[in-house]
């Protein structure tokens, strides 16, 4: 093995190593605003989001995409944000639950939300939305899932019921049980 790759001292010791090799700068368009950030390569978009840029809507609940709570949306498309490193999406446009409303005015789902009370303790509603403004994008490029009849023709937009609904937001968990709630606000919404 090449000694310069060791690393220790070669006396059982850790070697002092440069912290900027373990960072990088990148850039991330989040909520249509350019923002440039050097991060450790281990931060994650929601750590970058939360503990970098002051944006705390997302939440870190399991750390481990299985919840939702982390939920945003990248490229268009949504994605836990728990998962993603930072420095793999440079470039990247993400809309975070805060850069949906359109300035005073609330996006339609958030004001659904509100009118058909569809949330309790309000930890996983951000990712909620965020997940729901995702999956509606999905929807309405003909996208199927797991709950659509095999039988059916692939149509644009991909017809969303209760089923449909549930099936397609599986993916974000509610520690409350507000998922009635969220499934019809979610059907106020829906074309």
């Amino acid at each position: 093995m090449d000694p310069s790759h060791r690393r220790d001292d070669g006396a059982g010791q850790p070697r002092a190593t440069d912290t900027t090799v373990d960072r990088s700068t990148l850039t991330l368009y989040v909520d249509g605003t350019e923002r440039t950030l050097t991060l450790d390569h281990r931060t994650t978009v929601l750590d970058a989001l939360r503990e970098h840029l002051g944006l705390t809507g997302a939440k870190k609940g399991c750390d481990h995409g299985q919840c939702g709570a982390c939920t945003v949306i990248v490229d268009g498309r949504r994605a836990n944000s728990c998962l993603l490193l930072a420095v793999a999406h440079d470039g990247a446009r993400v809309t975070t639950v805060e850069g949906l409303a359109d300035g005073d005015r609330l996006h339609p789902l958030q004001e659904a939300f509100l009118e058909r009370d569809a949330l309790q303790c309000g930890y996983c509603t951000p990712g909620q939305i965020c997940s729901a403004v995702g999956m509606l994008g999905e929807a309405a490029e003909g996208f199927p899932s797991h709950a659509t009849a095999r039988t059916a023709p692939l149509a644009v937009p991909a017809p969303l019921d209760a089923a449909e609904i549930r099936e397609r937001m599986s993916g974000n968990l509610c520690r409350c049980g507000a998922y009635p709630r969220i499934v019809e606000a979610i059907e106020d919404v829906a074309p």
